[in-house]
């Protein structure tokens, strides 16, 4: 049986702890707040020490995760590793590890709309790609004050280019990479946040002459789609009304499980069926074009990768 250790217990850390559960793996925790849980550990060097696990989830803040993978590192763990996105709160080098295999958990690459999406512009003249994911922070959670929320505070890594980083994994996981990208946006609304809460980026990638992302806190009708222009026609992804279209017809209707995408990641991992995984190299990558997004805002330029 699998020894699994998540690291964190917010609401991310509890989503990992169940299903892990549910898969049978042994589950203990690291979390520095008393909870009940059957194996709890208040740091994360004792837990490696004690539970010794074979798989490792970070679900700390983003501000965290950094010393959390050096912990790891330093204290020659040679097991999985999966790292909540974004991979750290700015592009930075991961120190040398053993780890067997080390992936970021983008679980969106798993929802079977983007699947059939990315299946199909295999085979179509795409010249153009539109991302575009928005809604209504204080929405989220209307039990708790968005305010507080990680979200809403710079320092532990909120901001739309970092919270809603989804959207540029999966842009760069179908396009290539990226050459070249400009940006504009920042704190542009009166949400009472610090962090940014509009972005729009402009990349030119391998695949696409042209490719767009853009993404908000502020859209009081939520929106995630991603289209494709093609010499054949229009290529959309809806997945808040779980529709793939081409043309005017609509080729898939699907609304998985909010587990669901969560679950094939850890199978994924657990039954080392890792090509749909997204890497630690390709989550370095996001960091990338986060801080260069950052840095084409405020200098007013195209950076090139």
């Amino acid at each position: 049986m699998t020894r699994a250790l998540v690291v964190g217990y917010g609401s991310i850390g509890q989503r990992h702890a169940r299903l892990l559960g549910e898969l049978d793996c042994e589950v203990a925790v690291v979390c520095r707040r008393p909870i009940d849980f059957p194996h709890l550990y208040c740091d994360l060097a004792t837990a490696l020490s004690h539970w010794q696990p074979d798989y490792v989830v970070i679900a700390s803040s983003t501000g965290e995760h950094a010393n959390d993978i050096c912990i790891l590192a330093e204290q020659g763990f040679n097991g999985m590793v999966l790292v909540e996105k974004p991979l750290t709160a700015h592009a930075q080098s991961l120190p040398p590890h053993q780890f067997s295999h080390g992936f970021v958990a983008y679980n969106l690459r798993f929802h079977p709309l983007l699947q059939a999406f990315h299946q199909r512009l295999s085979s179509l003249h795409s010249f153009t790609l539109h991302v575009t994911c928005g809604s209504y922070l204080p929405d989220w959670r209307p039990l708790s004050d968005y305010r507080k929320g990680y979200s809403a505070l710079k320092a532990l890594g909120g901001g739309v280019l970092r919270d809603l980083s989804h959207e540029l994994d999966y842009t760069l996981w179908m396009s290539g990479g990226w050459t070249a990208l400009t940006a504009a946006g920042g704190h542009l609304s009166n949400l009472q946040i610090d962090s940014d809460d509009v972005f729009s980026l402009l990349l030119q990638t391998p695949h696409f002459p042209v490719a767009t992302v853009t993404l908000d806190y502020v859209d009081s009708a939520p929106r995630r789609l991603i289209t494709a222009l093609t010499n054949e026609g229009t290529l959309r992804a809806d997945l808040i009304n779980g529709t793939l279209e081409f043309r005017d017809d609509i080729l898939l209707r699907v609304h998985p499980g909010r587990d669901d995408t969560y679950i094939a990641q850890h199978r994924a991992v657990l039954d080392g069926l890792h090509d749909m995984l997204c890497s630690l190299d390709e989550g370095e990558e996001v960091m990338r074009v986060i801080d260069a997004a950052e840095r084409a805002a405020t200098h007013q330029e195209w950076v090139k990768r």
